[in-house]
């Protein structure tokens, strides 16, 4: 979408405001435009050359060895470990969250590439240079991207294509799943579809007052691989694709699917996500890896795994919204990793305490303990496991040429 477009839509929501009320504006501005033209072809070598040159002249770079950290921020690409000269017969793109990078999926692709995948990752508009890039982009841009490379995928892959994705990430390949029905199957991390936050406050708020916390020298902006600060457009495209997915998920969807949750996600409302799990992921192959406590009153415990987040042996409070992500062995996020998380919640001198901590506890943001410091948990010490009920799911789908895609109302979303 180019800036004129940009332009367009944050002007009419603003006339929005004054025209016909806040709630109005809301409803208009959390819908996504409609996909009126074909989206254009690129392949994933020339998408990859072309960001890979963006962040290049673009990004600002945290390290001195600017070639690693493009490494870790730009599109990836891992071959199948059983690959050969014709098409790889399986698939699977990756889409990070708001403010994350392709790093999101190091870990998880290797795992896939080893079980015969060609596994691709990209990067949203908006990320991987500077966080204030992200002040005029739009869910559309994002969802582009998404299609662009998923069709490209599709035409590089002689069997079964999968899609991927963590936050709201999730929000957009689940969008293209309910729209294709040649897509296989699922993997689902802390997926972004319901928020606890005040998200549909976001898209007016955007208008007004770009950033919740104005950038500045002593504001943390962001890390090798990831932003810490994200104006508040970032939140108001992402509730859009939240909306966009609550109304898709009111009916099933039929094909397998491997979802991972933490009950305690500062973030996102684990219930629902629990809930949408059992009513609206229907497939029986479907496995939801559920990281807390289940109520008693939850029947169905075949479809889903329960394992606790509360590990204190290895100083682990609860677990994170990120940390599915990563194995514990993660150069960066691991137990020894290069990059820990102290900005744990908004109080500063909980922050330096943890800085000077050498053995914190672990903990999703905002969680407080008394005689704990606590840091942000960035790894999964179930890391392994979980990828193993990822690949049952993926290596067990039955696709049946039968299968039906699911008949949408087009007027909802697009």
């Amino acid at each position: 979408m180019n800036v004129i477009s940009r332009i367009s839509i944050k002007g009419a929501c603003m006339l929005l405001i004054a025209a016909a009320g806040i709630t109005t504006l809301i409803s208009a501005c959390t819908t996504l435009e409609k996909v009126s033209t074909p989206i254009e072809y690129v392949s994933f070598d020339q998408y990859q050359n072309e960001t890979r040159n963006h962040l290049l002249n673009n990004r600002s770079f945290q390290n001195p060895e600017k070639e690693i950290e493009l490494d870790w921020n730009a599109p990836n690409e891992w071959l199948p470990e059983t690959s050969s000269v014709k098409k790889p017969e399986k698939g699977i793109l990756l889409v990070h969250g708001l403010g994350d990078s392709p790093w999101s999926f190091h870990d998880i692709a290797s795992e896939l590439a080893s079980q015969g995948f060609l596994v691709r990752s990209i990067l949203l508009p908006g990320h991987g240079t500077d966080p204030s890039d992200m002040l005029n982009v739009t869910a559309e841009d994002w969802r582009e991207t998404v299609y662009q490379q998923a069709q490209a995928l599709e035409r590089d892959i002689d069997g079964e294509v999968y899609l991927g994705g963590f936050s709201t990430g999730a929000n957009l390949v689940l969008s293209y799943a309910y729209e294709n029905s040649k897509i296989a199957g699922l993997i689902l991390f802390s997926p972004g579809f319901k928020s606890f936050s005040f998200g549909w406050l976001a898209p007016l708020v955007s208008t007004i007052r770009p950033w919740i916390i104005e950038p500045g020298p002593n504001v943390p902006s962001q890390t090798a691989v990831r932003y810490m600060n994200v104006p508040v457009n970032g939140y108001a495209q992402y509730y859009r694709t939240s909306v966009v997915a609550q109304k898709l998920l009111e009916q099933p969807y039929e094909k397998p699917v491997f979802m991972a949750v933490a009950q305690h996600d500062s973030v996102l409302d684990a219930e629902y996500l629990l809930n949408i799990f059992r009513n609206s992921f229907i497939h029986p192959k479907s496995r939801l890896i559920w990281y807390g406590d289940l109520s008693e009153n939850i029947k169905d415990n075949s479809r889903i795994l329960v394992r606790t987040d509360k590990i204190p042996e290895q100083r682990i409070s609860q677990f994170s919204h990120m940390g599915l992500l990563f194995s514990p062995e993660n150069a960066l996020y691991g137990r020894n990793g290069s990059i820990g998380i102290c900005l744990n919640s908004m109080d500063r001198q909980r922050t330096e305490a943890c800085e000077r901590e050498e053995n914190p506890w672990y903990s999703g943001w905002g969680y407080h303990e008394e005689g704990k410091i606590h840091a942000r948990l960035t790894f999964n010490p179930y890391f392994e496991w979980q990828s193993s009920v990822m690949i049952s799911v993926l290596n067990e789908n039955e696709s049946s040429a039968n299968s039906r895609s699911v008949a949408l109302n087009p007027h909802l979303y697009f």
